[in-house]
């Protein structure tokens, strides 16, 4: 496994949001978490990432311990996340939104660069704007653009279509499986349970801080109890 999750358990105060998690993600899958709200989904993106502590458990990357490694000594490693609320700085142009997930960065930008414009040209015609001129679709952009810019083992993303429109979120879910056969292997967290596990190859159902169920995301698709728990019975 390129990521595995062990046994992992993380409280908020006394209140135990991650009870014993066990997952893993192979290179070049795309794994979709999903769940109810409350689950524990952003919880366990938000320990993976480094940006709340582990009481108990393991983390490891390409079989590397960093379940204490700091946030930004993982993004070091490849793993990166774009956040729930895209989080882009409101006050910084499109490129200086970029030049921010490059930060520990040496060397020339201008390959990361062209690969973040031909994902989203729209980012390339408004390089100049600020962030927080930009429609939510374009800041969700930016927010995927931004995490891209570290060059990724593992990308996490946080709901990337909440707040959007259903026809922008085909178009961002159609650049995510680019991005995968670009070589990124992705973590996804999605309300959108139909769309998460029409893109994803294998799925993990959350239930109150526990996984209760893993499959290829096509099975979970297919599967009457999780269609009528999460899907809202659609077909």
């Amino acid at each position: 496994m390129l990521l595995e999750v062990t046994d992992m358990h993380v409280f908020y105060g006394q209140v135990q949001a991650l009870k014993g998690v066990s997952m893993g993600v192979d290179a070049g899958e795309i794994v979709a978490l999903i769940g109810a709200n409350g689950a524990g989904k952003t919880t366990t993106l938000k320990t993976i990432s480094g940006l709340r502590p582990v009481r108990r458990g393991r983390l490891t990357l390409d079989g590397e311990d960093i379940t204490h490694l700091a946030g930004h000594k993982r993004v070091s490693l490849g793993l990166c996340q774009a956040p729930e609320g895209r989080g882009i700085f409101p006050g910084m142009t499109v490129v200086e939104n970029l030049e921010m997930g490059a930060y520990d960065r040496k060397g020339s930008l201008v390959d990361d660069f062209d690969r973040v414009f031909s994902l989203f040209p729209r980012l390339g015609e408004r390089r100049k704007q600020l962030g927080g001129t930009l429609s939510g679709g374009e800041q969700q952009m930016l927010a995927i653009g931004r995490a891209l810019m570290a060059r990724p083992r593992v990308l996490l993303l946080d709901e990337p279509s909440m707040g959007l429109a259903p026809k922008l979120v085909s178009q961002i879910f159609s650049i995510l499986k680019e991005i995968n056969q670009q070589g990124t292997t992705i973590l996804l967290v999605e309300q959108n349970a139909v769309q998460a596990l029409s893109l994803a190859h294998r799925a993990y159902v959350l239930e109150l801080g526990r996984i209760v169920r893993e499959a290829p995301a096509r099975d979970l698709l297919a599967d009457p109890a999780v269609r009528a728990a999460y899907l809202g019975g659609e077909t």
